[in-house]
């Protein structure tokens, strides 16, 4: 309710973010805002007592927030640079009042992903992987404020998933360039962080990182586990990244499938030109 109501971010946004329906997403909120009204809860803000038992609502709510505007569920636009800035102006009043591990560590996740936003798109607004962004693009600030953030959440010995998916951003920030990667110590941060925050988008992601330390057919291996269970089904990344798997191994008709069907549930307009364009490029 707090994404809808305060952040403004639309039902159907918060339905993708929590990899639900959108109906679902607004029977809940209908009935948290049913139980503030029965209950006569009143809006305030609360005292510094109150605040550490809501942290981590507060934490998911702030990384949602990022999470949007860093990778916009739909539109025109990959990003929207407003909701970034808000999130992490949020994060580091957060870091002000509760200087916790995973306070730190999710400011250094945003500070660090947020370095390398405008390498992402071209001047036409088109998605540009990682791997061939131009890193010297990348704000090199934020992602000192961000490393400084990850040793001092990882120092204190009580960091979580915020802290290590921040290690992870860290990692990929000290890369000069994308062959220098240390992909082994990525994959040992996911098998970390799967133990401190289970869910098949990180397995998705730790897939990934195995094609890159592996190979291709390791990584495809993981991911077919993955959407075998029924999970991520309609997740258009799990499909996009075992489209690009499949092309690296010249499987080029399920490759073109997988992009298909990324294709049919990505909305957001650039991601949507890159699928297209895969698609042509295998038609070649």
């Amino acid at each position: 309710m707090t994404l809808r109501e305060v952040c403004g971010i639309t039902t159907e946004e918060i339905a993708r973010a929590f990899l639900t329906a959108a109906p679902a997403i607004a029977k809940r909120i209908v009935r948290a805002k049913a139980k503030i009204r029965d209950a006569h809860i009143p809006y305030e803000v609360p005292s510094e007592a109150e605040l550490p038992e809501r942290l981590d609502t507060m934490l998911q709510v702030i990384y949602l927030m990022f999470t949007e505007g860093y990778a916009a569920s739909w539109g025109e636009s990959l990003t929207r640079p407003d909701l970034c800035a808000e999130a992490i102006r949020l994060g580091r009043l957060l870091v002000e009042l509760l200087p916790e591990p995973e306070v730190q560590g999710l400011l250094a996740l945003m500070v660090l992903h947020e370095s390398r936003r405008i390498a992402r798109t071209s001047p036409d607004g088109d998605l540009i992987l990682l791997d061939d962004q131009d890193r010297s693009l990348w704000d090199r600030a934020l992602i000192a404020e961000g490393r400084s953030l990850v040793e001092q959440a990882l120092g204190s010995h009580r960091s979580g998933a915020y802290a290590l998916q921040a290690a992870i951003a860290a990692v990929h920030a000290e890369a000069s360039a994308a062959d220098e990667t240390d992909w082994n110590q990525i994959v040992g941060l996911y098998d970390a962080l799967l133990l401190a925050n289970s869910s098949p988008v990180i397995e998705l992601n730790r897939a990934v990182a195995v094609a890159m330390r592996d190979g291709p057919a390791a990584g495809l291996t993981l991911i077919d586990a993955i959407l075998t269970r029924g999970c991520l089904q309609d997740y258009y990344l799990a499909h996009s990244a075992r489209a690009d798997l499949c092309r690296r191994l010249g499987k080029l008709s399920e490759a073109r499938a997988a992009y298909e069907k990324a294709l049919s549930i990505a909305r957001p307009e650039p991601v949507r030109r890159f699928l297209e364009k895969r698609l042509r490029e295998l038609a070649c």
